[in-house]
């Protein structure tokens, strides 16, 4: 319900009056008819939500009980459910460096059963990450606008122009899935690390205070770009750590949501 008055209408037209916004004025019907008339819009009852979901490699990733794909699993099964109590499609699009799987909005309980029956057993047929993919593929299946949920830990490059072009035709709100120990090395010793994506394996001596700071480094400015960029063209982000319980930042989005209003 924190989106509804977002999706505006078009429902007639009608002889313009005193205090009517001029925006609204219909320049072709008013040459058509020696008078001005202008644009009438209702609220949309209904809104399509889109739930993006990453489903590479780098999301099988997880320091304590569960791997960012797991919280990414229930964040798009919790989202799913409340769009169809508030009678909106809702439809799924899975990806890696493809487009893994796309299921059309639809309304009912049986549709949001199989979307998230399809996040949690869904086996990728690639383990890479292209979020331009995703984007440019949603640009094409809709036109009007939506309500979109895209969740991923946003590790890639590339994507920020098709990002931006979605941010403007749509409602989008990514949820940014991390994990503490990407910030937070831990003491091991030496530890084989093994890329998920590229399968590339490399070592690591985490008993180096300086290896340890520089990849927390580097993984805190990933992060700080990404939010610093989505201030900028005013796109929400919502964080969200595989050590906490993602219902608090969820709720503290949708509450500060509804303020906005």
């Amino acid at each position: 319900s924190a989106f509804k008055d977002r999706g505006m209408t078009f429902s007639e037209v009608r002889e313009y009056q005193p205090g009517d916004d001029i925006k609204l004025i219909d320049w072709n019907v008013t040459a058509r008819s020696n008078s001005p008339f202008i644009k009438v819009f209702e609220e949309e009852r209904e809104l399509t939500v889109y739930l993006i979901v990453d489903i590479s490699a780098s999301g099988q990733f997880g320091s304590k009980s569960k791997l960012k794909q797991e919280i990414g699993a229930e964040i798009a099964a919790v989202l799913g459910f409340s769009a169809i109590k508030n009678n909106d499609k809702v439809g799924l699009l899975l990806f890696s460096e493809i487009i893994e799987k796309y299921l059309v909005p639809k309304k009912g309980k049986s549709h949001v059963f199989r979307l998230i029956k399809d996040v949690l057993n869904y086996n990728p047929k690639n383990h890479k990450t292209s979020i331009k993919v995703a984007f440019d593929y949603l640009l094409k299946i809709t036109k009007r606008k939506s309500v979109v949920f895209f969740i991923s830990d946003f590790i890639d490059k590339g994507y920020w122009d098709s990002l931006k072009v979605v941010n403007r035709k749509h409602d989008l709100i990514g949820i940014h899935l991390y994990d503490e120990v990407e910030y937070d090395l831990p003491h091991m010793g030496l530890v084989k690390v093994i890329d998920p994506e590229s399968q590339e394996t490399t070592w690591i001596d985490t008993s180096n205070p300086y290896n340890r700071s520089n990849l927390g480094n580097q993984s805190k400015k990933n992060k700080n770009r990404l939010i610093k960029k989505s201030k900028k063209i005013g796109l929400d982000i919502v964080s969200i750590s595989t050590n906490e319980d993602y219902v608090d930042p969820l709720l503290a989005f949708f509450k500060n949501r509804e303020k906005k209003k």
